[in-house]
């Protein structure tokens, strides 16, 4: 038996004996390691910060490279043993942990089913081969090609987006040419930041050769889906996945800009099943393992069709207050214990809540910030609303223009975590928290 993982006992429940365990977390902020201090068997780890969450995105900037560097250089300077490492965001942090626990040995999906998943293009190519039809019409797109818009055979409105981005960063819902050429230029001017970045991931990926020309510069045109959008929780432990959960993902009535999760979803149980059945079809198609993974879908009623929009490798961070409250433990632990080589042991329906929400509380035009709640008053609010935790995006003094990795429409100015019984409560209760907000705005 390996040091430090689980026995089973004969007439009782099982439990650990086990040495401290050594997690290393890659891109650590506090309200993730609050999380992480709520999961299961929590006491016997001991979470070792590997970056911040500042360093790794370094304000608007993805320094994959300089991650990966600084991040080996104090693991092997770590005098002790290594037992896992973990991450929770979206790029570089979850490619360079697929990077780093190769060249440590250490449970994880190998570096290509983590590339296949974080490119768009990639991606999409797999998933037509697994699930055709539950994938859009896409092209790849060269912005720099000075012929890009004239090439493109989708029929306008369609979605333009790099095949790499974050939070909707430099994507565009284009309406007629006008628009493409206007979305072409804002990411030939943006692009670089990235997509330097992601080449330099792509560097350490065996990539397949209709891969070999579509650098993280590339972009990717998408015919429009719409629908209900929701979001699968899932993982795969030795080579079977295996779904947990459906999080209902919410927009503004601008239809562009993300407004809430909220979890479990209220889809018909027949279409969560045919979610199930696709999610574990797409993972053990592209060989991905040992790892959580969450997929985000639309659900047309009208058409009773699905269609997905993107694979993620990595549980959703912004799910975990919300599994907590319902099931009883944050998604993080189902991270943690797949980090670990183990099966994950996941709780259903055993929190204090029956529903539970993440809000992005949002302005959709730039405005300077005058005033925001001071700590105090932000922890009264949370007291006045048991299940509450409220995270500010904005400091006083700054223009909200001044923000990074927001999306095209909108600022996201707050995260505010709340629970309910059941939805109006949520919705009641969101709306009493915003009232309550001493957060002033000025244009």
């Amino acid at each position: 038996m390996l040091p430090g993982f689980s026995v089973h006992h004969k007439n009782r429940d099982w439990e650990r004996i086990t040495m401290e365990r050594n997690l290393f977390v890659l891109g650590i902020d506090d309200f993730n390691l609050r999380q992480l201090r709520a999961i299961r068997n929590a006491d016997n780890y001991r979470f070792h910060p590997l970056m911040t969450v500042d360093e790794v995105k370094s304000h608007g900037t993805f320094p994959f490279q300089s991650v990966l560097d600084q991040a080996r250089d104090k693991l092997e300077r770590f005098d002790g043993r290594i037992d896992a490492i973990i991450g929770y965001w979206d790029f570089p942090v979850t490619s360079a942990v697929a990077v780093l626990c190769r060249e440590f040995g250490l449970p994880s999906p190998t570096v290509e089913s983590v590339a296949c998943c974080e490119h768009k293009y990639w991606g999409r190519l797999e998933q037509q081969r697994l699930v055709p039809e539950m994938v859009p019409r896409f092209t790849a797109v060269d912005p720099f090609d000075a012929k890009a818009a004239d090439q493109l055979d989708l029929d306008f409105p369609f979605w333009l987006k790099p095949v790499k981005s974050t939070n909707s960063l430099l994507s565009f819902r284009v309406q007629d040419r006008r628009e493409l050429e206007d979305a072409l230029s804002q990411i030939r001017e943006g692009i670089g930041h990235i997509a330097e970045a992601f080449d330099a991931f792509l560097s350490q990926v065996d990539l397949p050769n209709v891969m070999a020309q579509t650098s993280g510069r590339y972009c990717i045109a998408e015919a429009l889906i719409k629908g209900r959008q929701c979001t699968v929780s899932g993982y795969v432990y030795r080579g079977k996945a295996q779904v947990y959960g459906v999080v209902d993902s919410i927009n503004y009535p601008n239809g562009m800009s993300f407004q809430r999760y909220q979890y479990p979803s209220q889809l018909p149980s027949a279409v969560k099943t045919r979610l199930r059945e696709a999610s574990v079809k797409v993972m053990d198609g592209i060989g991905y393992d040992q790892a959580a993974f969450n997929i985000e879908y639309f659900y047309d009623e009208a058409t009773d069709t699905l269609s997905l929009l993107e694979i993620n490798p990595r549980i959703s961070q912004s799910h975990g207050y919300l599994y907590e409250q319902v099931d009883g433990r944050p998604n993080h632990q189902v991270g943690v214990e797949l980090a670990l080589g183990e099966e994950p042991c996941v709780l259903r329906r055993q929190g204090p809540f029956g529903c539970a929400a993440k809000f992005h509380l949002r302005e959709f035009e730039d405005a300077h910030v005058e005033r925001v709640p001071s700590e105090p008053e932000l922890r009264q609010i949370e007291r006045d609303h048991p299940g509450t935790s409220i995270d500010l995006m904005v400091d006083q003094g700054m223009q909200l223009s001044e923000l990074f990795e927001q999306d095209s429409y909108s600022y996201d100015i707050a995260h505010i975590f709340t629970a309910a019984e059941d939805q109006p409560a949520l919705l009641e209760h969101y709306e009493q928290i915003v009232d309550a907000m001493p957060l002033k705005l000025s244009r």
